[in-house]
């Protein structure tokens, strides 16, 4: 690492850090020390500030304080959302081919059939493929799973005119916003789905907080049973730290909004004249992601040499107990020559365009000695 610059951490979307709003309102609700359950003076401080953050968080999104539930992440909204469609009788899934692994891998364990929803060579969702397939199934009351913005590629889905679709076939649109949210506007009635699922640390609150919102036509089933909690859906004592924090991280996203759609694309420029390919650059796309690839270097040897010199990024998505495969995501795109060397830079709340430039200039020096030494051994 070099020894006279910081490091750089590109990997917002994999995990923002907590913001200092965040950490704030974290040691604030420790501090209380009581069970939001609990009708003493502590507890009543406790529930309360449960209640303002709920009420924040689905200001977020446009949603009602009432239609949302606390979770202990996206994943776990992403399950209740399933799990409710499921009880309430919603069949086949058509699940998007670049949804996160939380969204297809909880659809595959619900059973029952499964259809991926393919997309075009930018990451963007077949919106006449899914007029077609919703036709065929007839009588069925689908359930269909489409992300607002990919983890990966940043791309940006037609969410609005799926759920046209899928309301006109009686069905569940279920919508995984956990990259989205703090990044972009999200108005969960805007984009009809049914329900939608949040994260607070892709936007700068402390893991282990998330939350599912939901709108009038989705029945909700409870996950865990025990005392009641989250009216009834998710029983276990609050997570009112993480609550808390999840909350103050919303506030600093609409009081800071955070614009680096130019330093993104000029360090792509930059990268795209020595040979890689920008994935997704024709679709709409968060100004946060920049995912690139090249055919004769690999994620993982990619991931090291910027690491090495101070700068952190992922390969793809950062779930996947730390190995590093082939883009699942660039796969489902068609391009699968460049999916072994995919790389994601993801910037943030703390991001500067210093940052970016500093990412362009380690990775086109990294890739140069890759070349040469290629070329020696040749």
């Amino acid at each position: 690492m070099s020894s006279n610059l910081s490091p750089v951490y590109l990997d917002y979307n994999a995990t923002a850090p907590i913001r200092p709003e965040a950490a704030d309102a974290v040691a604030r609700a420790l501090a209380i020390g009581a069970n939001p359950s609990s009708v003493h003076t502590r507890g009543r401080a406790a529930r309360s500030l449960v209640e303002q953050a709920r009420s924040t968080v689905a200001r977020l999104i446009g949603a009602e304080s009432q239609a949302l539930v606390f979770t202990s992440g996206g994943t776990e909204a992403n399950a209740l959302a399933i799990e409710s469609a499921v009880a309430a009788g919603f069949a086949p899934f058509i699940i998007g081919a670049t949804e996160h692994d939380a969204v297809i891998e909880n659809a595959r364990a619900a059973g029952g059939r499964f259809i991926p929803w393919p997309v075009d060579s930018s990451g963007v969702a077949d919106l006449g493929w899914l007029r077609e397939e919703l036709a065929r199934d007839g009588g069925d009351r689908p359930f269909v799973a489409l992300m607002l913005a990919n983890n990966e590629t940043g791309v940006i889905q037609p969410v609005a005119e799926a759920a046209e679709l899928v309301q006109a076939a009686n069905g569940w649109l279920h919508v995984d916003a956990v990259q989205a949210a703090g990044k972009m506007t999200v108005g969960f009635t805007a984009l009809g789905a049914d329900t939608l699922a949040l994260s607070a640390h892709k936007l700068g609150g402390p893991q282990g907080a998330g939350a599912l919102v939901w709108g009038p036509r989705a029945i909700m089933a409870r996950r865990l049973h025990g005392g009641g909690q989250e009216r009834g859906r998710r029983a276990g004592t609050e997570n009112l730290s993480g609550i808390a924090g999840f909350a103050a991280a919303v506030d600093a996203c609409v009081e800071k909004p955070v614009d680096m759609a130019a330093a993104r694309d000029a360090a792509a420029a930059r990268l795209k004249a020595v040979g890689t390919v920008v994935i997704g650059e024709g679709a709409p796309r968060l100004d946060n992601t920049l995912c690139i690839a090249v055919p004769d270097w690999t994620s993982e040897l990619q991931v090291i040499a910027l690491d090495l010199d101070g700068v952190m990024v992922s390969a793809g998505a950062a779930c996947s107990s730390g190995k590093v495969k082939p883009s699942r995501v660039l796969q489902a795109m068609g391009l699968d020559e460049l999916a072994p060397g995919a790389l994601r830079a993801s910037g943030g709340w703390a991001t500067t365009a210093d940052d970016w430039a500093r990412f362009a200039d380690v990775w086109t020096a990294a890739y140069a000695r890759h070349t040469a030494r290629r070329a020696s051994a040749a």
